[in-house]
């Protein structure tokens, strides 16, 4: 795992009208300020990435579908500096993913409809500290197709 990035489990809370899907309360521990909550359709094979924050803390959750949500870290003095982390979240796995500043990220959308991700972001956004890079730079060692294991 890189240093920073926090996976929390959400709680979900079915019943015969539906269900809630809890995300982040201001009385979390994990939780830090209020910046602004966004939401980020991605289609099916479709790919939104590489980009990094400068200051905004991240709160990732997948609402509808799913996605591949890849982590690098490129923080200078960070122990898990150049390393890379794969999560599959969403519907089959419902959790809040926390992302400190200087760590890039991307994701894809896995499986047959579009995916929903929600940010509730530390800062609101500010194209002054996002840093973009393409998908497939050579910069950043992964590969984005499909992997038979």
């Amino acid at each position: 795992m890189i240093k920073d990035v926090y996976i929390i489990p959400l709680k979900q809370i079915p019943d015969e009208r539906g269900k809630i899907m809890h995300m982040l309360r201001s009385d979390d521990p994990y939780f830090e300020q209020f910046g602004e909550i966004y939401f980020s359709i991605v289609y099916p094979d479709v790919i939104k990435g590489w980009h990094l924050h400068t200051k905004m803390m991240l709160n990732y959750a997948v609402v509808s579908g799913m996605v591949k949500l890849v982590l690098f870290d490129a923080r200078e003095g960070s122990p898990t500096k150049g390393e890379l982390q794969e999560l599959f979240i969403g519907e089959d796995n419902y959790v809040l993913v926390k992302i400190a500043p200087g760590i890039y990220n991307g994701f894809k959308g896995i499986g047959v409809k579009p995916a929903i991700l929600a940010n509730c972001s530390t800062i609101p956004h500010d194209p002054e500290e996002i840093i973009r890079v393409d998908p497939f730079t050579k910069d950043i060692p992964y590969d984005w197709n499909l992997k038979h294991r």
